[in-house]
């Protein structure tokens, strides 16, 4: 090693890629040598308590970013001993005299990476970190009163009126790396992939890393985004993005995106903006909501955002709750979401809010319920995103839909599936039933139920609730808590 070469670490977490990067480009830019580690300790913090599906993501993600490294003449080092053990060994065994990293916004996140970069310096060694996730700083955007915000549409304003116009950063064209034997594990030995043969075909929807983001990303733009305003809605349709477990592993950044549409908007000559353009990009301030809610009312989490949902007397049913994960419920919207769920790791955002109110104000089933079984079963799980929805939906949250409002599945369902295309896709049993009866098989006459090989509590489930009488318990209960 050359006299005038100093060596650094570059601390991987929810930053998978190499383009705008700040983290990565400031080590390159400090003349230092590189040593890129990614740790997992399950010991640590949220990020480490991944669900099932997020562990089978972060698996190939991790292993497309060491590719691109390999590329580079370099290697990215895994550990799972504690991380601040990891950097103090590797400080002890190298020599290194700074430590890079992209912030992290969560509640254990933060506590642990402000105890190790106060451990760091107290030490000697410099550390850099940067936001490598969000637009904007949840520290810097608030209200004139100089409160967080706790409403989407003047937080959204406010960042949208001042976020950072510069061009994303390239991905570095040469990376210069510390070349010694360094004692690390292996990718596999994190035991990521799940044991279950429910993953296998996860790989048929989704292609994991940098490159896969961007292909996604571009897709869009090209095919999707200049109609997404008309068809975001629909399940059925490619009207979405796709994008939210490349942006929750940090495949790609949100000012990437940004600047993409943009770019895409500069082209088609629009510059009084586009509705599709527009509302997708609020779809990317919902995201940046998350965080501010979560930075500002960590407790959201555990407990409510109104305290007044705290005492809320939910049922509890394990069966009911078991039924609704199975997508047995017996109404077909909310059936065809979870089973979309079970099988891809995802589900269209539209079905996100009907099964999430069905279970909610349904079922009366606390949203943490819900909230733990998406966070295992999700691709896209982020705890700040999954928090703010299901108490949004449950009413007790943050700009949360009001408590009045409970999803209707049939009438969700035949408004945003008409055909039943989408029911059919995931319910196969009922792919010979009628568009007429697809959204209420229960009222489907006998005859009809017959030709279509449906004998309703054996092929196919009663429903679970009547939707009515459910709406009318759960308003009651609203109101008495309001």
């Amino acid at each position: 090693m050359s006299e005038s070469k100093k060596i650094c670490i570059v601390l991987h977490r929810r930053d998978l890629r190499l383009g705008d990067n700040s983290a990565v480009v400031s080590a390159i830019e400090s003349g230092r040598l590189l040593i890129p580690i990614f740790v997992w300790n399950r010991q640590e913090s949220e990020a480490c308590d991944a669900g099932s599906a997020s562990c089978w993501w972060l698996h190939h993600s991790l292993l497309e970013l060491g590719n691109q490294y390999a590329k580079q003449g370099g290697e990215l080092f895994f550990f799972r001993e504690p991380t601040q053990s990891v950097i103090e060994r590797l400080i002890r065994e190298h020599d290194v005299e700074a430590v890079y990293w992209n912030r992290r916004y969560e509640p254990d996140a933060i506590k642990q990476d402000s105890g190790l970069k106060k451990s760091l310096k107290d030490a000697g060694i410099e550390v850099h970190s940067f936001n490598g996730s969000l637009l904007r700083e949840p520290w810097e955007v608030e209200t004139k009163q100089g409160d967080p915000y706790q409403v989407f549409t003047p937080f959204w304003k406010n960042v949208l009126a001042s976020i950072d116009p510069d061009k994303p950063l390239s991905a570095p064209e040469a990376i210069s790396f510390e070349k010694v034997r360094i004692e690390s594990c292996k990718l596999d030995d994190f035991n990521l992939l799940p044991k279950l043969d429910w993953a296998d075909s996860f790989h048929e929807y989704w292609t994991p890393g940098e490159q896969g983001a961007h292909e996604s990303l571009s897709n869009f733009i090209r095919n999707g985004i200049d109609d997404y305003k008309g068809e975001r809605d629909f399940p059925a349709k490619s009207g979405t993005s796709r994008m939210s477990p490349h942006l929750h592993f940090g495949e790609i950044s949100p000012r990437q995106i940004c600047h993409a549409v943009q770019v895409h908007l500069n082209r088609k000559r629009k510059d009084n903006g586009q509705p599709g353009a527009d509302t997708y990009l609020s779809e990317i301030g919902w995201r940046e909501f998350g965080y501010h809610i979560l930075y500002h009312f960590p407790h959201t989490t555990e407990k409510s955002l109104k305290p007044k949902f705290d005492d809320f007397p939910w049922d509890n049913n394990a069966k009911d709750l078991k039924k609704w994960q199975q997508g047995m419920t017996g109404y077909p919207i909310v059936d065809a979401g979870m089973r979309e769920l079970w099988e891809t790791g995802w589900m269209h955002n539209r079905v996100r809010m009907i099964v999430g109110s069905f279970l909610a104000k349904d079922l009366l089933q606390n949203w943490k319920s819900g909230a733990e079984w998406f966070w295992d079963t999700l691709v896209d799980a982020d705890l700040a995103n999954n928090t703010l929805g299901w108490q949004w939906v449950a009413g007790s949250g943050a700009d949360a839909s009001p408590y009045f409002r409970v999803f209707n599945p049939v009438l969700q369902g035949e408004r945003y599936d008409p055909s039943g295309k989408y029911i059919r896709q995931w319910i196969p049993e009922l792919s010979e039933l009628p568009d007429k009866w697809i959204h209420k098989p229960w009222e489907a006459p006998k005859d009809v139920l017959k030709d279509a090989g449906i004998s309703l509590g054996e092929t196919y489930p009663e429903p679970l609730v009547d939707h009515q009488e459910a709406r009318e318990a759960a308003l009651a209960i609203y109101e008495k808590i309001k």
